[in-house]
This record gives structure tokens, sequence and C-alpha cells, in this order.
């Protein structure tokens, strides 16, 4: 027991600086479509671990997480354009946002359990795209919010720019380090023990004392706030804020990303994310039919690893570790 903990412990110590060092090599070895691909990729995963922070680890499954998504990316957006692109300024703003709304959107839709909880976010989310399109002098209607400026730090001369598809992967890469270190965090402390307790037993946890509104209300505010920053990363980089990136797609895609990793584990969704999104990519360059192929890529997961990738990992190494 002793010697497997202390192998596990070496691995976890390696983990992170393999991570950091592979991230960082990333525009070294690759071309410019391949940097590309990681910076939304890895946008992608920390929506996914956020998305996590409520279906794996609240129990609370939503099909509206784009609206934060997609809201913080027009707060970005509205904010570069016509005030400042300066990240010092832009991401409080958009903090503060995307928690307002899910302060209101979570006092209406936590009253209500499962498959009510999720129809009411996935109508939420579709409110606030038709918002979008309809509401063209603030967002531009169906073609978005074009021109939005590169984003930078600093004052002045002493300013930094965000220019270039490297930059900002670079950028990109300091964002998701540090939001999923975030999350980690979170899940691990005893809120996070908590939101796990409210999953396995909410009315149990309430006997004990746990006000367990306020405990899902606190998880749905950082979990909308996470994804909300991200959503302004994904502007930043397309440098357009659209109305898809609030659509129910966006939301159902995310999910998929959850499940397909592994729910609950908060690292698995981040891979899950990545293997959609590379499946997205070079799939679709070789067929039409790469959604169709996705689904079938799911059902399987569903059907043969409903632990998802993160699951498959798992029953590896304890068959590896089975007396032979």
């Amino acid at each position: 027991m002793t010697t497997s903990v202390a192998r596990a412990a070496r691995r976890n110590r390696w983990a992170v600086p393999a991570l950091v060092l592979a991230l960082v090599a990333v525009p070294f070895v690759l071309g410019t479509f391949e940097v590309s691909l990681a910076t939304t990729a890895l946008i992608f995963a920390v929506l996914a671990m956020s998305l996590d922070l409520l279906v794996g680890y609240t129990g609370l499954v939503s099909l509206g997480h784009a609206a934060f998504f997609g809201f913080g990316g027009y707060v970005a957006a509205y904010t570069a354009i016509h005030l400042t692109g300066n990240l010092l300024v832009v991401l409080p703003v958009v903090a503060a946002g995307t928690a307002l709304l899910a302060v209101v959107l979570g006092f209406l839709a936590l009253r209500t359990t499962g498959v009510y909880f999720l129809m009411l976010t996935l109508a939420f989310g579709q409110m606030l795209f038709g918002l979008a399109v309809k509401w063209t002098p603030v967002t531009g209607g169906s073609d978005g919010l074009a021109g939005v400026p590169a984003p930078f730090v600093g004052i002045g001369p002493m300013s930094y720019a965000f220019t270039g598809r490297v930059r900002f992967y670079y950028l990109v890469v300091v964002a998701v380090l540090a939001l999923g270190w975030f999350l980690i965090r979170v899940v691990g402390s005893p809120f996070g023990h908590a939101l796990v307790g409210i999953k396995d037993n909410e009315e149990r946890l309430a006997s004990l004392g746990y006000d367990t509104w306020r405990y899902k209300m606190a998880a749905y505010v950082l979990a909308g706030v996470v994804a909300g920053v991200v959503g302004a990363l994904f502007v930043f980089f397309n440098r357009h804020a659209a109305p898809e990136n609030l659509f129910w797609v966006v939301s159902g895609e995310v999910l998929l990303m959850v499940i397909i990793g592994g729910a609950g584990t908060m690292y698995g969704p981040a891979l899950g994310a990545v293997l959609v999104r590379l499946f997205e990519s070079y799939v679709s360059s070789y067929t039409d039919r790469w959604q169709t192929l996705l689904g079938l890529l799911f059902v399987a997961f569903v059907l043969f690893a409903p632990g998802g990738i993160v699951g498959v990992i798992r029953r590896r190494r304890n068959r590896g570790r089975a007396p032979g």
C-alpha cells in the first residue's frame, strides 16, 4: 500500500511540470493551424471543467452553460470596442457581469431539480440567444460584434499587446493553468466536499444543518464566472462575438465533453474537450457527416465506457495492479 501511494505521489509530482512543458513547447513543434487548434481546445477544456463543477460534483445537469460563455464574450467585446481592451479592466467586468447573470438565473433555476432544472437552463440560454440576435444596436444582431481589438495589459508605453497567434496562445495557457488550478482547489476544499454531499444525498446534508441552496447557488455562480472568462478569451481569439456562442448546441457539446471525459473528475472533462475538438477539426476535413460520427462516439462511451476516458484509464491501472 505504501509503495503504491508513493508511486502515485511521484506521478502527480511530475504530471504538472510535464503538462506545462508540453504546453510551452506547442508553438515550437507545431504549425500555425495546430497552435490555433490547441488554443481553442484549451479554452473549451476549462469550459468543460466549469460545467463539471455543476454536473459531476453538484449533480446539476445544465443545458444552458453556453449562456455564460456567450454572455462573457459579448461583455468583453463591447468593453473592448467602446472602452478598452486592457485585460485588467475587461476580465473583472466580465467576471462581475457573468456573476450577476448567474445570480439572477440561479435564483430561478435552482428552485427546481432534475429535468426541470435542465429545461429551465436550456430556456434561459435560448432566451439570451434570441436577445443577442434581436438587440442589434448592442449585440450587432445575427452578425455579432466584429472588429474586437487585440487585448493587452499595462498602460501606455508600458503595455503589452497579445497580437499574433503565439502570443495569444501563451496568454490562454496562463489563464487555463490558473483557472484549472482554481477549480481543482475548489473541488478539493470543504466547499467541494459539501457539493459532493449535495449530489449524493441533499436531504441528509440539509438535516446536518447545511444550507444546500446557498451551496448550489455558489457553485452555479462560480461555474458561470469561469465560463464567462473563457468566453471572453474565445472572443478575443476570434476577434468576433457571435450569437452562436449562446446557442444550445454549444451547451450540448460541452456536456458531451464532460461525459466523454468522465464527470466528477475535473481533468477528465478537459481530456474530453481536447478529444472532441480534435475530432471535430480533423474528421470534418474528411467527411461532412462528422456530427454523426461524433454521436456514435458518444454512444460508444455511454455503452462501453460510462466512466468516460478517466474510467477507462482507471480500469487499465487497476487491471495492471491486480495480482497475476
